[in-house]
């Protein structure tokens, strides 16, 4: 039976190095080793480290990616990934309710729950979001796009990653004078604490607005004249035996490709998982914390940054101590979980920019989403996909900006040769 599941996989899942199958089990079972070494630090790091690998294989198997759910909509007319967003943001805004309902069942007496990404909103959301937005299409990826396009292998997608942490790096000289003349004076709305329904009305109006955007999103694609028929398997095609049976499922997880909306999918109860055991996803905190070791190293560090410990959100995460946190276990274990669904898939491949001002562009639209994911104290994860379930109002701001932000970056696109 082994033989003959082996057998079928092989015939079925054809990879483009035989070697690639067995690096990604050789990585896979390294990571869940790492899993006990980094859980010795505390013992919430070995979930996270192994929460944030299947976010990193969800991505990777789905391309799920922010950027590309912009830019597909604005260039091609297509709300596919846009969909897929919608469906994560669905399972969280439920899930986080119910989190946040356990710790604070009555929103209305100012307390807001712990750890969830209220963030203030306002202007300075405003520019983060515009600024992020065209930042990721010249990029060629969002922030957690860009971290599993490494763990494909994709050179330029790495330069990206840098110009983030670069970045964050120069916000964080002018932290002070943002946090000062803006973000200081911007309110935290919270729709459990706003509406008078409590978490009930901030659910429903969450849902509608979710609704609204999917509805939008089928406008668009109409007015574009995009039709997607559905393509059904006819019964034949049913595979026969506990064997076939087996080598087919190996090969819809681990060499097809998913849909966006099963990627957002596993990408919302991932997220969900995350805040069930400490905290809700997010990648910025451990970028920023990369960027402000460099600079300490060097001893030319911004010094005191005002204002962060009262922010929450994944800034707050930045200043953690230690090489092991929960924001390297979420970040690198994503880059991690990537590596491994390109090896299983044999998609990992070294891949170098054809034209090097493809260098320069990764780098300036990295720059661009780090010091714009510093102001608005998260990127498209932490500002957006974690914000908006977590009842705040800034998660909605972000993303209205953010999408204005991508077809300002579909503009630029466009001019470049």
């Amino acid at each position: 039976m082994a033989t003959e599941l082996a057998a079928r996989i092989s015939a079925l899942s054809p990879v483009r190095w035989p070697s690639q199958s067995i690096a990604g089990a050789a990585v896979l079972l390294l990571a869940v080793g790492f899993s006990q070494v980094i859980g010795a630090t505390a013992a919430v790091l070995a979930p996270l480290w192994l929460l944030g690998m299947l976010a990193g294989f969800a991505l990777q198997r789905s391309r799920f990616c922010f950027a590309s759910a912009f830019r597909d909509l604005f260039l091609f007319g297509q709300s596919r990934i846009l969909n897929g967003i919608l469906m994560g943001l669905l399972i969280t805004t439920l899930g986080f309710a119910l989190i946040m309902y356990q710790q604070v069942p009555f929103p209305q007496f100012g307390a807001l729950p712990a750890e969830a990404h209220i963030l203030p909103v306002g202007l300075s959301t405003v520019i983060g979001g515009v600024l992020f937005g065209v930042g990721m299409v010249l990029a060629g990826g969002c922030s957690s796009g860009s971290l599993y396009r490494v763990g494909e292998g994709y050179v330029a997608s790495g330069v990206a990653v840098l110009g983030m942490v670069l970045g964050l790096g120069l916000l964080a000289y002018q932290w002070n004078w943002w946090w000062e003349t803006l973000v200081r004076h911007e309110p935290k709305i919270w729709l459990a604490e706003a509406l008078p329904g409590g978490y009930g009305a901030a659910v429903a109006l969450t849902l509608a607005g979710l609704l609204a955007v999917f509805i939008a999103g089928l406008w668009w694609e109409t007015r574009n004249g995009l039709f997607m028929p559905s393509v059904s398997k006819e019964a034949g095609d049913a595979p026969d035996g506990l064997g076939a049976r087996l080598a087919a499922l190996w090969r819809r997880v681990f060499a097809e490709g998913w849909s966006p909306v099963v990627g957002g999918a596993v990408l919302g109860v991932t997220g969900l998982l995350m805040y069930l055991a400490y905290q809700p996803f997010g990648v910025t905190g451990e970028l920023s914390r990369w960027a402000q070791h460099a600079t300490t190293s060097l001893n030319v560090g911004p010094g005191v940054l005002r204002g962060l410990d009262s922010i929450g959100g994944c800034a707050a995460r930045s200043d953690e101590g230690g090489v092991f946190t929960a924001t390297f276990a979420i970040t690198v274990g994503l880059v991690v979980g990537a590596l491994v669904a390109a090896l299983f898939a044999g998609e990992f491949k070294l891949r170098f920019p054809r034209q090097r001002r493809r260098y320069a562009q990764a780098l300036l639209g990295g720059l661009a989403m780090g010091y714009a994911s510093g102001l608005a104290i998260g990127c498209t994860i932490g500002a957006f996909f974690s914000a908006i379930p977590s009842l705040a109002v800034s998660g909605w701001v972000f993303g209205g900006s953010l999408a204005g932000g991508a077809w300002l970056g579909v503009k630029i696109l466009q001019r470049i040769p």
